[in-house]
This record gives structure tokens, C-alpha cells and sequence, in this order.
């Protein structure tokens, strides 16, 4: 049998986490972490992600990103690096599998849409969304809601962009705010090196990924790339190694190479970090007051001129905005009518928004917990049996 690698001082052990809200006995032949792991694979969420796009919506290619493609190239990469740096690697697979709950169908459109509808309750928005679905509206074991993830996890999902102090322009979602109540995860640290890491995976898969898509689906060229930071280099590299090479492999070539840019840069400045703070435990990491975990300042500033590019060649695309609108129109038309007509809604869900004494928020919330767990696809075909055409 192989040894394990020695883990650093400052990963999070499993053997001495914080525990789970609601008391089990732990496995004998899995750490903490990879019960967690396991549980999220097996969850109904996880299992939605096949049916909700990343950015396209309405599309027939099989070829195209959806919320579990992306989640699974986010965990190989956020894997891959936790193995470097000698830290949890079940954690931060864990971790890169969940990222994506909460979303709603049909991308960002969806989240907007439905943040809209739920202003006056509290708004939506897709990490809280993401606990709500951890801790309870996973239905699957006997004692308790949700699936009693560890501290850990649960600290990863909900500060896996940094620390939510509430003093900014957004405050701490409500459901956070709650839950925080009854199980502290000091949401105003930073997170461990592990969720750290499988942020960045994340920002990684997502822009490198858009580039594939966005060149395969035609909404932009390859000549279109050669001014952009980090994706210019990379092609031109390519160019100049295989000319020639026919336009699939050439994507390709080039989307592996940018990958590889960040990928190397986010270890090497990490490396850096970790060298200058000489963390000694997890707890070292959390009292930091920056990041241990980051891209360097040079490749901060091609990763935002990436993102502002597919800002304006990807995101703003006449055929992404004309099928955001109809998206757009599709959530909200399903959320006013089950507000108003929730005889229409499953069985279960029509007994939560029809319980005794439910106030107006709390009927809201049912709601748009039944429309953020709906997969595109579901969307549509429960649009279209309560008697609405699709714009």
C-alpha cells in the first residue's frame, strides 16, 4: 500500500474537524472528509447540475459546459493543486463539487430573475442557496435535514470568495446569517487553504472554459483572441509550434495552455504566500487578513482582461442576451404563478406553501426553493404544462 504524503501543518485534518451540527458516528474505513465528499456525489443536487448550463441555455449540442462538467474540471483542478501543497485533497474536491448548488436554471439569468421576484423577501442569492441545500432542503436520512456536512465543508461553501464581514455594498444573506446562529462559521475569517484553493479552481475552469465554449458555439474567432492577455500568448504559441492545425485541436491546444498559465501562477504565488507566513496550523490561515492562497498580481490583470473580454464578445452576444431575456421572462412568470396558484406546485411543496399560519416570506422562500432546484430543462417543461409558450 502507498504511504500517504505527510500533511502540511496548516491543511485541515479531518481527524480534527469541528465536527457536524447533528451528532454521528464517524466511519471506519472513510476520513470526515471524504464522507462529505461522497455524500455531495450522492445528493439530488448534485445529480441536477447535468441539466443546468453554465451560460447557454436552449442550445441541442452535447458538446457544451453544464453546472456537473464544470464542478468535475473544477475538482480535478482544485485536486490537483491541494496535492501539491500537501493539504486535504478529499476537502477540496468536496468543496469544488458543491460550489454550484444553489444555482438557478439558466445561469446567472435565472439568479437575477428570481432575486428580483424575492426582493421585498429577502432576496436570492445562489451561496446561501447553496447551504440552504446542504443543511436542509436535502431530504435524504432518517434524523436530521440536509446532509450534515462537516464545519469544514460547510465554512468552504459559504466563504469560498473570502470573508462575508456584512459591512460592504452587500450584506450577509439572511440564510447565512441564520445558520450561523446555530452553528458558528465565523464567516468574518477566511476560509482554510482548501476552500481557497477551490475558489480559484473555479475562476480557472469558468473563464478558460467560456473561451472553449464561446469559440465552438461561434460567438466569437480565434483571430478575435490574439490581443487578449493570457489567451493571445497561449494561441500564439500554438500557432507557431503547429501550423496548421485544424481548428478543434487548436482550440484546445490553446485552452490547455491558459489553463496551465494559471494554474502554474496561482501555485508559484501561493508558494510565495505560504514561504512569507510560515502558517503552522488552519487556524494560522483563518486569522490572516488576506489570502493565503492567490494568483500573482500580473496574472490577476490578464485574468480581468479575459473576463472583461468575454464580457463583451460572450455574456453581452446578441444570441446570450436574446435568450436571457426568455429566461428571464420564464422564472418569473413560474415564480408569480406559483405565488398565486400553488395548487400547481408537487404535492410536498404545495403542503410547505399552503402550511398553517405561513406568513408571506416564508411562502415566498418555498417558492424559490422549488424554481432554484429546477434544471433547465425541468423549467421548461413545467412552463409549458401550465399552458404558457416559450418567448
Amino acid at each position: 500500500m502507498t504511504e500517504p504524503l505527510p500533511r502540511a501543518a496548516y491543511a485541515s485534518d479531518p481527524a480534527h474537524s469541528r465536527g457536524r451540527l447533528h451528532s454521528e458516528s464517524e466511519s471506519p474505513t472513510r476520513s470526515a472528509f471524504q464522507r462529505d465528499r461522497d455524500r455531495i456525489i450522492h445528493s439530488s443536487a448534485f445529480r441536477r447540475l447535468k441539466h443546468k448550463t453554465q451560460v447557454f441555455v436552449f442550445h441541442e449540442g452535447d458538446h457544451y459546459r453544464t453546472r456537473l462538467t464544470h464542478s468535475l474540471e473544477v475538482a480535478q483542478i482544485a485536486r490537483s493543486v491541494c496535492r501539491i501543497f500537501a493539504l486535504d485533497e478529499d476537502l477540496g474536491e468536496a468543496l469544488a463539487l458543491a460550489h454550484d448548488f444553489g444555482h438557478t436554471p439558466f445561469g446567472h439569468t435565472g439568479e437575477h430573475a428570481l432575486n428580483e421576484m424575492m426582493a421585498d423577501y429577502g432576496g436570492f442569492d445562489h451561496n446561501a442557496q447553496t447551504l440552504r441545500i446542504l443543511t436542509k432542503l436535502e431530504h435524504r436520512y432518517a434524523e436530521f435535514d440536509g446532509l450534515n456536512l462537516t464545519w469544514e465543508s460547510l465554512e468552504g461553501v459559504v466563504k469560498h470568495n473570502g470573508p462575508l464581514s456584512g459591512n460592504g455594498e452587500k450584506p450577509v444573506p439572511d440564510a447565512i446569517t441564520r445558520y450561523n446562529t446555530r452553528h458558528d462559521l465565523e464567516v468574518n475569517t477566511y476560509p482554510g487553504p482548501e476552500a481557497q484553493i477551490a475558489a480559484l479552481s473555479d475562476d480557472i475552469a469558468y473563464n478558460n472554459h467560456d473561451v472553449d465554449d464561446g469559440l465552438r458555439e461561434g460567438l466569437f474567432e480565434i483571430d478575435d483572441l490574439k490581443d487578449v492577455p493570457l489567451a493571445g500568448p497561449a494561441l500564439q504559441e500554438v500557432l507557431d509550434k503547429y501550423p496548421g492545425l485544424d481548428r478543434s485541436r487548436l482550440i484546445h491546444e490553446t485552452v490547455r495552455r491558459m489553463i496551465n498559465a494559471m494554474v502554474t501562477d496561482l501555485v508559484s504565488e501561493t508558494r510565495k504566500r505560504v514561504a512569507a507566513d510560515a502558517p503552522q496550523s488552519v487556524s494560522h490561515v483563518r486569522a490572516l487578513d488576506h489570502p493565503i492562497a492567490s494568483f500573482s498580481a500580473g496574472m490577476q490583470e490578464q485574468d480581468k482582461a479575459l473576463k472583461s473580454f468575454l464580457f463583451e464578445h460572450m455574456y453581452r452576444h446578441k444570441v446570450v442576451t436574446e435568450q436571457n431575456e426568455r429566461a428571464h421572462e420564464i422564472v418569473q412568470t413560474l415564480f408569480r404563478h406559483f405565488f398565486e396558484t400553488s395548487a400547481d406546485l408537487p404535492d410536498d411543496w404545495r403542503a410547505m406553501a399552503n402550511a398553517t399560519n405561513i406568513e408571506e416570506p416564508a411562502r415566498a422562500r418555498v417558492i424559490a426553493d422549488y424554481l432554484a432546484g429546477m434544471t433547465d430543462t425541468y423549467a421548461l417543461t413545467e412552463f409549458e404544462r401550465l399552458g404558457y409558450k416559450v418567448p
